[in-house]
Order: C-alpha cells, then sequence, then structure tokens
C-alpha cells in the first residue's frame, strides 16, 4: 500500500520451513527514505491505518500456531479497557464500546457486531431497549424489489424468513416492498 506521505508498506509474512510454527511472524516491509535518517517511521491517516489493518490480521491469522476453531467456537480475548479480540477459526474482530460509555471506540460494540451479518443482506436498524435487561429491543430489515414481479413476492418473503440471524432475532419487524409506492407485506 501507498501511504500519503509517499511511504510504501508491505505486509508478508515469515514462516521459516523446519522451524516450529510459533517461530512465524508478520513482516512489514517499507524502505527507508534518505530523510528517515536512520530512522524509519510511517505516518497513516485513519483511512490507511483501516485498509493496513486487514492485511495485518490475515497474516496474523496465517502464522498463529493455535489450532482453528471449530465452526460455532467464538472467543472473546480482552484488549484493553473496554475492547475485545473476537476470535473464531482463525479470524479476528475488535469490539469496543463508544467513549460516552468510558471506551475508546475503536471498533463496533458488541450490539454493532450483533446486527452487522443482517447489514451484509439488506439494510438494517437497530433501537436498544431503555430497561433492563441490556438487549436489542427491535431490529428492522427492510428488502427491496424493486423489479420484482409481484406473483414472486411470496418467494422473496421465504427466502427472507430462512435467515439463520434475522430468526434469532427479529421476528415480525421485516418489511418486503416490491413495485408501487409502499411497503407490499409485512
Amino acid at each position: 500500500m501507498e501511504t500519503r506521505c509517499g511511504r510504501t508498506i508491505n505486509v508478508t509474512r515469515f514462516a521459516p520451513h523446519g522451524l516450529p510454527a510459533p517461530m512465524g511472524r508478520v513482516v512489514l516491509d517499507t524502505s527507508c527514505a534518505p530523510h528517515d535518517e536512520g530512522e524509519l517511521w510511517a505516518s497513516l491517516t485513519a483511512e490507511e491505518a483501516r485498509r493496513l489493518a486487514g492485511p495485518l490480521l490475515c497474516q496474523a491469522a496465517a502464522v498463529d500456531p493455535r489450532a482453528a476453531a471449530l465452526p460455532g467456537e467464538v472467543e472473546a480475548v480482552p484488549v484493553a479497557g473496554d475492547a475485545f479480540e473476537i476470535r473464531t477459526r482463525g479470524h479476528v474482530l475488535m469490539a469496543d464500546q463508544p467513549q460516552s460509555a468510558r471506551g475508546t471506540d475503536t471498533a463496533p460494540t458488541p450490539v454493532e457486531l450483533f446486527v452487522a451479518p443482517v447489514a451484509l443482506s439488506v439494510p438494517a436498524e437497530f433501537r436498544k431497549a431503555d430497561d433492563r435487561p441490556a438487549r436489542v429491543a427491535a431490529l428492522a430489515l427492510t428488502v427491496r424489489a424493486p423489479s420484482l414481479p409481484s406473483e414472486r413476492l411470496a418467494a422473496l418473503r421465504a427466502v427472507v424468513s430462512h435467515c439463520t440471524v434475522t430468526n434469532v432475532s427479529c421476528g415480525e419487524d421485516e418489511t418486503i416492498s416490491a413495485p408501487g409506492p409502499g411497503p407490499a407485506g409485512r
């Protein structure tokens, strides 16, 4: 990746053959420029840091000596304060709380991560409950299919009703709309 300050950063891994698995390392490769005066540094924008995080996490998973978890196994590991690494099958996600909740706002909240899989398929909005216990009170999904013939609407509803995540959480709060001005059904 090329940074705005002109630095090229490559992310690779070093896993020597014949050595134990824990010897694998993630490598950040960048070259020194004449103005570095013997010091190696990189200055990143927030967007560049996010772009760099993806390759770093991929290479970290590749050299991680721990056995990959089985599907369905998820581990939350404290990082600092309310920030956690969420590990599953060699993948790592981060969760944190916003600064208004005494977090550092370095990652989505656990509730935002809970809603995220739904948003991969359709736009989703959530509302947290005002009372205790803390929970997601409502999860609203909107499926728009403007070019769907009305005779296919029942088939679309059947597909939406089979989503693993939404079947756990949202019940009747989805809206499916077909051609026309408003929602076709609830």
